[in-house]
């Protein structure tokens, strides 16, 4: 009865607070365009069109984002567990050092992408040319979007904005307004640096364009970098868009479900957020993202229970990975129990364990006298890998048995032949002798020609497969 009530309550209050996460999900909708598509589209100008608040029904394919639930963990903001950041202000050296001048050729070859540069709430996937840790996951690919960020989840949705993202400064913005704005991007290999250069706010446009910079660095630092900001953060909000300024990360999880097919929908859950302060962000200011060790950095159990970079570290020994279950692989930690196989385990149990393991194949021991006395029909030797039986000693000398009795037959076969040689050579006109001679030419050429078998060898013609199908009948 108890159980009953609070299992009501729990699913209450969840309901309640993704009712309450979808109220402040003011963004609109972004529409993912693949890579290969840019030529086909460039140079067109995009109207920009107002799609309004949405909610998580319209992405479709069975994914929900929502919060954490009540049981886990809840969303850690700026909790330097992941990361620690500065700001610079107009008179820091730091902030002129981590700007990049996009038009000097010794930072590499500048991309100007065509669609982004005259689309309103377009995103474009691009391939990074090192792998970009984040959250201690590495990236190969991120998605651009006109909106002032970069979204970094492995599944594209509509809701960019939601989580998953590296934000210098997400807001409403629209390149398709003026020819002058552009959104550029440069890669090369140390260094991935995307710039919203004379972006305008839609309501806005008279305030001026926007001009910032992110930049991802391949040892995971991150760097973003403002030269005109015309209007304050905190009159720029929109009903069509959140505004935003910082990261985040999320998980993914499979969610029972009695909906078809498969009883199953995926789910992301925001797991960590940095939120950096707006008003740190004014015309020629930088802030600066240091990533901090996580679990995942390390590789065997010793460092994962006691290196003191980490905490809140377990050790996943039947995946050999270290984590405290909350990062994007949260999934096969669930699946493969790894909250329970770690619970007040030591690096030692695991050796113990792998250490019985190892020994529970060992070489064979001689028995003394009084184990020889009591055996049993079915007991074990285990000699290596191999498992033998007592009847399967037995068998073994009826063998030697067998071999022994196959070469004395020989010896005799042999015997034999060798006196019938010796009867032939010495008779040569015996009367058996002539009537094997006589019969020689009814008698072998039948049995001859009986002895000789069809053998075909199925030959299948070059460049074709061979299919088989197999029907299984009722178990």
């Amino acid at each position: 009865m108890w159980f009953g009530l609070v299992m009501l309550f729990l699913c209450l209050s969840q309901t309640e607070q993704a009712n309450v996460w979808d109220q402040q999900q003011t963004d609109g909708l972004y529409s993912v365009i693949p890579q290969q598509r840019e030529e086909l589209t460039a140079g067109n100008r995009v109207q920009r069109s107002f799609s309004g608040r949405t909610s998580r029904a319209v992405l479709g394919g069975g994914l929900t984002i929502n919060t954490l639930p009540n049981n886990m963990t809840h969303v850690v903001e700026d909790s330097g567990k992941y990361y620690m950041w500065r700001s610079f202000g107009p008179e820091d050296q730091r902030t002129q050092d981590l700007w990049f001048d996009m038009s000097d050729v010794q930072h590499g070859q500048v991309r100007v992408h065509s669609i982004l540069s005259n689309s309103y709430k377009q995103a474009v996937r691009v391939a990074l040319s090192f792998d970009f840790p984040f959250y201690g996951h590495y990236l190969r690919q991120i998605t651009i979007a006109t909106g002032g960020f970069i979204f970094t989840g492995d599944i594209t949705h509509r809701m960019l904005t939601t989580t998953q993202y590296i934000a210098p400064l997400m807001a409403n913005f629209d390149p398709s307004y003026s020819k002058d704005s552009t959104v550029q991007y440069l890669d090369n290999g140390k260094v991935f640096v995307v710039q919203w250069e004379q972006v305008r706010l839609p309501g806005k446009e008279s305030a001026g364009g926007f001009t910032f910079q992110a930049a991802l660095y391949k040892t995971g630092r991150i760097s973003f970098s403002y030269r005109d900001i015309p209007l304050s953060l905190d009159v720029i909000g929109s009903v069509e868009h959140p505004v935003k300024v910082g990261l985040s990360d999320a998980f993914m999880v499979m969610s029972p479900t009695s909906q078809p097919p498969g009883g199953a929908q995926q789910t992301i859950y925001e797991y960590h957020r940095v939120e950096i302060d707006m008003t740190k962000i004014t015309n020629s200011s930088a802030v600066e993202l240091t990533p901090l060790p996580t679990c995942l950095l390390h590789d065997s159990c010793e460092l994962c229970l006691s290196s003191n970079q980490t905490s809140g570290c377990s050790w996943c020994n039947v995946l050999q990975r270290c984590s405290d279950g909350m990062d994007r692989h949260r999934q096969e930690w669930l699946d493969y129990s790894c909250s329970e196989e770690s619970k007040d385990a030591t690096c030692d149990d695991y050796f113990r364990n792998e250490s019985f393991t190892a020994s529970s194949v060992a070489p064979e021991t001689p028995l003394t006298p009084e184990q020889r006395g009591c055996k049993r029909e079915d007991q074990i030797f285990v000699t290596g890998s191999d498992v033998k039986t007592e009847s399967s000693t037995k068998s073994k000398g009826l063998s030697h048995t067998g071999i022994i009795a196959g070469i004395a037959a020989a010896l005799v076969l042999l015997l034999v032949l060798i006196l019938v040689a010796v009867c032939i050579h010495c008779y040569p006109t015996g009367s058996s002798l002539l009537y094997l001679i006589q019969r020689r030419k009814s008698y072998w050429t039948s049995m001859k020609f009986q002895n000789q078998r069809p053998g075909y060898t199925e030959v299948e013609g070059e460049g074709h497969e061979k299919y088989s199908i197999v029907e299984a009948g009722p178990c």
